[in-house]
This record gives structure tokens, C-alpha cells and sequence, in this order.
């Protein structure tokens, strides 16, 4: 999904000098044809630093500069989730590819905002939504694909406020830690379960004033069923298992895989791609998709839209709205 030979390079600008901009960074440079063309930071001396390591070209000082300074065919924002809208409308003026960190938004308003800017403009938007490009969940899905009948989706999420906080996050970003971390393991069921969500049932309704536990049950219309449990503020492990009549799929932690047949007891891992332990996980085949999908090729990167959606299915678990 590289650039093919004698293609012009594929230009790539970066809105943001953080940790999460870095292994963004450190992924795009690594794609044959693509050159880190320029950064803009708040922070211009972490912009500037950031640019020393992995040879970006130019540091500018707004979106606009940037723009001028590099014509990119693609910004990717790594920003802070009550930055995003702001730097993505900005972004939006211009006719470059966006791909998103996560979430696209503080809540699901400001994400719904965010979209229809994005509409209005006629910006291409693509989510950073890195675990469906996890080695771990695309051999899952491969075998997944070959296997008709009904699936069962099983995803175990844990938050705790209180290690989210000591991290200095804002109020507004705490009090909306739903949709700003439960995305890594809510948009397991857009990544595997088929059909139309046909139906939600929260079996154990999240209370807000004292957060304990969140567990819904979901049901597609292809067959498919789900299982959504949250521990908050308890130790519990993030894992996801996905178990068809033939086949048990287990991936724990998320970065790991392991398989179970029918008939046998025995786990068996599955060895993952030397991308998920050179580069963040899911960061480098990530890359190559956006890539693919700003060249207007085939590309699996997840949309604004699908990224909303994922978001309006945490909304319904959480009971912020009735309906995903």
C-alpha cells in the first residue's frame, strides 16, 4: 500500500509535538515514498524537537503556514481531546486528507460537531482508531471471515479515575473518560460484529456518581451477539475474546493472540507482526492504510463517521442517549 515506483512523494504535515504525534511520526516516515514535510505545535520547541529527530522539514507557527509551507497530502492531528475541534476546523479549510487522533471529540456532541464541519468543508476524515490495524485482530478477522455462522463478541473494559487523574487530565476530559478511553475497547464491535445493531440492553446501568460497573448485552441483526463488561476503579484486565462454533478467539492483552478449537482445552498463541513490537502497535499498518486511503485506494482506515458511530455505542452502554 506504499507509494508505487515513480509516484510522486506523498507529503505529510502534523499538528501536534506529543507523545502519540511522535509514534505517528516514527510510522509515516517508515512508509516507502512518504516524507514528514512539516509540524506545527503549540509548544514550538517541542515542535522543533520533534522535527530534529525524525527529519520533518519545516516547523511553522499556525495550520495555515503549514499548509502553505508543505501543499501535504495528508495532516494527521495528535492533539488533546478539548483541542480537537478547534485544530480539526482549522484543518478542515484546507484540501488535505485528516486523520484524527481518538477520540474526535471530548464527548459525543463535540465529535458530532466536529463531523458536520468536516461535511460543510468537504474534508476527507479519517480516525487513528489503531487497534482494528493490531496484527492480533487482523488474523482474527481473516479467519473470522471464513467462518459463516454466528459469532460472539466478548469485550472486558477497566477504567480508573483516579489513575486518569494523577496523569493531569482536565475535569471536562474526566468527566467524559467514557468516550475518551472506552473507545479502544467499544470499537471491537464495529471492528467484528456484522449486520445493524438491532438491539442494547444495559445489564448493569453505569452510575455516574459512584462508578463501579457498566455491562450491556448487544445483539446485529446478522446473528451476532455481544458482551460489553467495564470494572472501574477495580483492577481488571482489557480483553476481548470472539467464539464462533469452530473457533475461540482470545486476545489478552490486546497486542497478543491466542486461539482455541473446538474440542480441545488448550490456548495456543499465535505469533504477531514484527510491526507491533518495532512501532506502537497497529501505528505502522495504520500508516500504510491512510496512506492508501489518501492516494484514493482500498484502504481499511476507519471514517469520521465510523469513529461517531463507535461513539454514539458508548453514548447507549453509558446511557448518555437511547440509542447507538
Amino acid at each position: 500500500m506504499s507509494v508505487e515506483p515513480g509516484e510522486a512523494e506523498i507529503r505529510v504535515a502534523m499538528v501536534g509535538a506529543g507523545a502519540m504525534a511522535q509514534q505517528h511520526a516514527r510510522a509515516f516516515r517508515d512508509v516507502p515514498g512518504v516524507t514528514l514535510a512539516g509540524i506545527h505545535s503549540r509548544t514550538r520547541t517541542r515542535a522543533e524537537q520533534l522535527a530534529a529527530r525524525c527529519g520533518v522539514k519545516h516547523v511553522c507557527d499556525s495550520v495555515p503556514e503549514l499548509y502553505e509551507k508543505t501543499r501535504a497530502h495528508l495532516v494527521v492531528i495528535a492533539v488533546s481531546e478539548l483541542a480537537a475541534s478547534a485544530v480539526g476546523c482549522a484543518c478542515f479549510e484546507f484540501p488535505w486528507t485528516v486523520l484524527m487522533e481518538k477520540p474526535p471529540g471530548y464527548d459525543l456532541s463535540d465529535a458530532a460537531a466536529i463531523r458536520e464541519e468536516a461535511r460543510r468543508q468537504g474534508s476527507k476524515v479519517l480516525v487513528a482508531l489503531n487497534r482494528s490495524f493490531y496484527s492480533s485482530t487482523r488474523t482474527a478477522l481473516d479467519d473470522l471471515r471464513q467462518r459463516p455462522g454466528p459469532r460472539h463478541i466478548h469485550v472486558l473494559d477497566q477504567q480508573d479515575l483516579g489513575y486518569a487523574a494523577s496523569f493531569g487530565h482536565p475535569p471536562k476530559v474526566l468527566e467524559n473518560w467514557h468516550y475518551g478511553c472506552c473507545i479502544h475497547l467499544v470499537d471491537y464491535f464495529r471492528i467484528f460484529g456484522r449486520g445493524r445493531l438491532a438491539s442494547l440492553e444495559r445489564v448493569f446501568p453505569f452510575d455516574r456518581k459512584q462508578p463501579r460497573l457498566a455491562a450491556a448485552k448487544l445483539t446485529f441483526d446478522s446473528g451476532d451477539t455481544g458482551l460489553y463488561e467495564a470494572v472501574w476503579n477495580a483492577p481488571g484486565p482489557w480483553a476481548v475474546t470472539v467464539t464462533t462454533a469452530q473457533r475461540r478467539w482470545e486476545m489478552r492483552p490486546l497486542e497478543r493472540l491466542a486461539r482455541q478449537d473446538a474440542g480441545s482445552r488448550e490456548l495456543v498463541p499465535v505469533e504477531t507482526h514484527a510491526w507491533d513490537r518495532d512501532f506502537k502497535p497497529g501505528f505502522r499498518l495504520q500508516a500504510e492504510h491512510v496512506i492508501a486511503a489518501t492516494l484514493g485506494r482500498s484502504s481499511d482506515s476507519p471514517t469520521l463517521d465510523q469513529a461517531l458511530q463507535t461513539m454514539r455505542l458508548i453514548g447507549a452502554i453509558y446511557g448518555d442517549v437511547e440509542n447507538a
